[in-house]
C-alpha cells in the first residue's frame, strides 16, 4: 500500500498544522481511498523564531494588514472571475459597500443622501440590517460548507450590522437581491481577509468562496444568479482608492506577517540539513512506496533531501506551490546548482503550481523529461493561491492519477 508523507511549508506551526494535515488527509483520500498518510511537522521544533522577540525591528507604531496599496477602477475589471477585484476586496472587505454608497446609485437623493423619507419608510440601514438578520441561526453551516471557520464569518456579520457603511449602500441600492449579494460579498471577504490576516496554512479557493456567497446571498432573498453577478460595478463608478499608510509605519506589522514564514526560508537556506534529516528520518519509518508531498518550502526540503542521499523507498516526488525550480535557476538551491542536471537517482517528480501564485514556479523546462508540471486554477489572488491549493479538488486528482 502507498504511503503519502506530507511535509508542509513555511510558517505552519500547531494548531495550524493539523488543521492542514486533516484537510490534505481528507482531500487525498477522496480520491485515493486506499492510500496511507503520514507527516512531517519540522515548524514546531526546526522552524524560525525570533530570539529577542523582534527588537530588531524599528517600532514605529500602528497596526495594518499590508499589502501594496491599490486603486479600484474600470481598468481592474476584466478578469474572467473577478479575481483581482477579489484581492481589492480582501485589503477592504466594505470597499464595493462604499463605492456603491458613494456613487448614490439609485437613490433619488444622490451622493449626500440628503433627501426626505417618504412617511413610513424605512431607514436607509435597516434595509441592509434586515437582510443580515435572515442569516441568524444559518452562518455555522453556510461557514462550514464552505471551508470556512464559523466564528470568522460569525464576526464578519457583527461588524458589518454595525457598519456605518450601510445606511448609504441601503439608500443607493433600491434592488434587494444585489444589495443582498454586495452584503454576502463583504461578508465573506471579511472572513477571508481575517483568516489571511492569521495567516492560517489553508485558505478555501475560489469555488469555495463563491459557493458560500451564494448561499448568504439565497439566504438574504437573492436567487441563485452567480455569486459574480455585478461584482466590481459598484466600484467601476468613480476610481476608488483604499485607504493607505506610510510603508515606513507597517514596518513591523509587516514583519510580524511574513515571520516566520520569511525566516523559515532564510534559516533553511543557511541552516538547512536539521530539516533534510528530519524528512529522511521520517521516510525511513514508512513501508514503501513513499510517495513525498512537498508544499512551499516543504517541497524544496524534499527535493534537497533526494538529490543529496538515494532512497528507494521513495517512488514519487509531488511539490506543490514550490520555489525548488526557481531556486535552483538562481543558483541558490543548496543541493544542486545550475545548470547541473537531476541525479538519475531522483524519482518521478510532479510538479503542482497555479500561475496566480506567485511562490509557485514550473520545473518541466529546466528538468525537460524529469518534471512533469500540472497546472491547477485556485481561483484566489495571490497571496490566498499559495494556501487554497489543499481545497482544490484539482491538486488531489493530480496527486491521485500518479499514485505508485
Amino acid at each position: 500500500m502507498t504511503t503519502a508523507l506530507f511535509i508542509h511549508g513555511t510558517g505552519v506551526r500547531e494548531p495550524g498544522f493539523s488543521d492542514l494535515y486533516g484537510r490534505f488527509t481528507a482531500g487525498l483520500l477522496e480520491f485515493a481511498p486506499d492510500v496511507r498518510t503520514a507527516s512531517c511537522y519540522w515548524g514546531g521544533e526546526l522552524g524560525a523564531r525570533l530570539g529577542a522577540g523582534g527588537l530588531s525591528v524599528p517600532h514605529t507604531g500602528g497596526r495594518s494588514r499590508g499589502g501594496p496599496d491599490g486603486a479600484i477602477g474600470a481598468e481592474a475589471i476584466g478578469t474572467a472571475d473577478g479575481t483581482e477585484l477579489w484581492a481589492d476586496l480582501y485589503r477592504d472587505p466594505l470597499a464595493e459597500l462604499a463605492a456603491a454608497a458613494g456613487s448614490g446609485a439609485g437613490s433619488a437623493s444622490g451622493p449626500g443622501g440628503s433627501a426626505e423619507l417618504p412617511l413610513g419608510a424605512a431607514l436607509p440601514a435597516e434595509r441592509p440590517r434586515a437582510l443580515l438578520c435572515a442569516l441568524d441561526g444559518h452562518v455555522g453551516d453556510i461557514a462550514r460548507g464552505a471551508g470556512l471557520p464559523a466564528p470568522y464569518l460569525a464576526a464578519a456579520v457583527t461588524e458589518l450590522a454595525a457598519s456605518a457603511v450601510l445606511s448609504g449602500a441601503g439608500a443607493a441600492v433600491p434592488d434587494e437581491e444585489e444589495l443582498a449579494r454586495l452584503l454576502a460579498r463583504a461578508l465573506v471577504a471579511a472572513a477571508l481577509a481575517a483568516l489571511l490576516d492569521a495567516d492560517a496554512p489553508v485558505v478555501p479557493d475560489g469555488a469555495a468562496r463563491d459557493a458560500a456567497v451564494a448561499a448568504l446571498a439565497a439566504r438574504m432573498g437573492a436567487r441563485p444568479e452567480g455569486s459574480e453577478r455585478g461584482l466590481g460595478a459598484a466600484l467601476a463608478r468613480p476610481v476608488l482608492r483604499i485607504a493607505s499608510h506610510q510603508v515606513v509605519r507597517r514596518r513591523r506589522a509587516l514583519t510580524e506577517a511574513a515571520h516566520p514564514a520569511a525566516a523559515d526560508v532564510m534559516l533553511y537556506l543557511a541552516h538547512g540539513e536539521p530539516l533534510r534529516r528530519r524528512l529522511r528520518e521520517a521516510v525511513e519509518e514508512l513501508e514503501p512506496p513513499v510517495v513525498v508531498i512537498g508544499h512551499s518550502l516543504g517541497g524544496i526540503i524534499a527535493l534537497d533531501a533526494l538529490i543529496a542521499s538515494p532512497s528507494p523507498r521513495v517512488a514519487l516526488l509531488v511539490t506543490v506551490g514550490s520555489q525548488a525550480p526557481f531556486l535552483y535557476e538562481s543558483g541558490a538551491l543548496p543541493g544542486l546548482v545550475h545548470p547541473e542536471p537531476l541525479p538519475e537517482h531522483l524519482p518521478d517528480w510532479l510538479n503542482v503550481y497555479d500561475r496566480r501564485d506567485l511562490l509557485g514556479y514550473v520545473g518541466a523546462p529546466l528538468f525537460p523529461g524529469r518534471v512533469t508540471d500540472v497546472e491547477v486554477d485556485n481561483r484566489q489572488p495571490f497571496p490566498a493561491a499559495h494556501s487554497a491549493y489543499w481545497t482544490n479538488p484539482a491538486v488531489y486528482r493530480a496527486i491521485a492519477a500518479r499514485l505508485p
